[in-house]
């Protein structure tokens, strides 16, 4: 019998692929965010979308050339999703995209975020964009800014009491990572 003071053993690395995501895959991408949504602080939706408003949201982003990725273990289950959108719909803001990432419950701490934020910064940068910005809902969101922060990311501020869910009051953390040659030149397309 394990005694009680033991550290718990640590999670092994996922055997993971790393893809880009399909509509069959919004199911499962709904329901990994349905969990986040209804019992976490890092999204500010309150009513979790329908796999077909996810699918919706994917083609979006696809017809916009944009990036939309999966995790898929050595059984065809996705384990987590992240993909890039516009930071704002203003047309100055063309460089800059705006980071999500979200892991199912079970397979935290696994890398898995890592992985596909790696993945993600890769595809971005190779798409032309220069800026990556990360809304980090809930400035208790510890896992979320040591990853930020492990790829890169540099904390630009914080916003203060902008939200409220789960009967809280919740910052935002704002992060940035400068992709490709970031404002030391100008991009090939203005």
């Amino acid at each position: 019998m394990p005694d009680a003071n033991e550290a718990a053993p640590a999670k092994q690395p996922a055997a993971v692929t790393i893809r880009p995501a399909t509509a069959a895959d919004m199911d499962a991408v709904a329901a990994i965010y349905r969990h986040h949504v209804l019992h976490g602080t890092a999204t500010f939706e309150t009513e979790a979308p329908t796999a077909e408003d996810m699918r919706q949201r994917r083609i979006t982003l696809i017809e916009r050339g944009l990036p939309y990725l999966v995790a898929e273990d050595t059984d065809g289950r996705v384990l987590g999703y992240a993909y890039a959108g516009a930071y704002r719909p203003r047309p100055a803001y063309r460089n800059t995209l705006e980071n999500s990432v979200y892991i199912s419950e079970e397979a935290r701490g696994r890398g898995i975020g890592r992985r596909l934020l790696e993945a993600l910064i890769q595809e971005c940068a190779a798409l032309g964009y220069r800026q990556m910005v990360a809304v980090i809902g809930d400035s208790a969101n510890e896992a979320s800014i040591r990853l930020h922060r492990a790829l890169g990311f540099e904390p630009i501020g914080t916003l203060r009491s902008v939200g409220r869910k789960h009967g809280r009051w919740l910052d935002t953390v704002l992060m940035q990572l400068a992709l490709g040659d970031g404002d030391r030149t100008d991009p090939a397309v203005e």
